[in-house]
C-alpha cells in the first residue's frame, strides 16, 4: 500500500487588516520590520530563498513548500537580484492582503495627516 503525503498546510488567514486596525499604520510598518528582520540573511541583510526557508517557520509559514517560499520571492523581487529587501518585503506583504490594497489609500491619508500635524 503507498502512502500519501498528506496536506498539513493551514489555509492563508490574512491577519494584516486586523494588526492595521489594532496597531495604527505606523505599528504596522514596524511589525512589517520586525518580520522582515526574523526572515532575512543576517550577513546579506535581504530575504534569500535560503533565509526565507530556514525562519519562516518563525512567522507561522513552515507548511510552505520549497515552490511556494521561491513564488514569493520572485513575487516580490523588484530589482531582479533573487532576494526581497525590506521595501520589497513590505509592498509584497500588502500586495498579499487584498482587504488592505483596499484600505491602503485611507491609511496613506491618514499616515500623511498625522505627518503633516507633528510637523505644526
Amino acid at each position: 500500500m503507498a502512502s500519501q503525503k498528506q496536506n498539513t498546510q493551514v489555509p492563508f488567514q490574512d491577519s494584516l487588516p486586523f494588526m492595521a486596525n489594532k496597531l495604527g499604520g505606523e505599528g504596522l510598518i514596524n511589525e512589517l520590520c520586525n518580520g522582515f528582520n526574523l526572515l532575512m540573511d543576517s550577513n546579506k541583510r535581504v530575504i534569500t530563498f535560503e533565509s526565507l526557508k530556514k525562519n519562516s517557520s518563525l512567522l507561522g509559514l513552515q507548511g510552505l513548500s520549497d515552490e511556494d517560499l521561491q513564488s514569493m520571492i520572485l513575487e516580490g523581487d523588484y530589482d531582479g537580484d533573487g532576494a526581497l529587501n525590506q521595501m520589497e518585503f513590505c509592498v509584497l506583504m500588502f500586495r498579499l492582503s487584498p482587504e488592505l490594497m483596499d484600505g491602503s489609500k485611507l491609511w496613506l491619508e491618514q499616515m500623511i495627516q498625522q505627518e503633516i500635524q507633528d510637523f505644526m
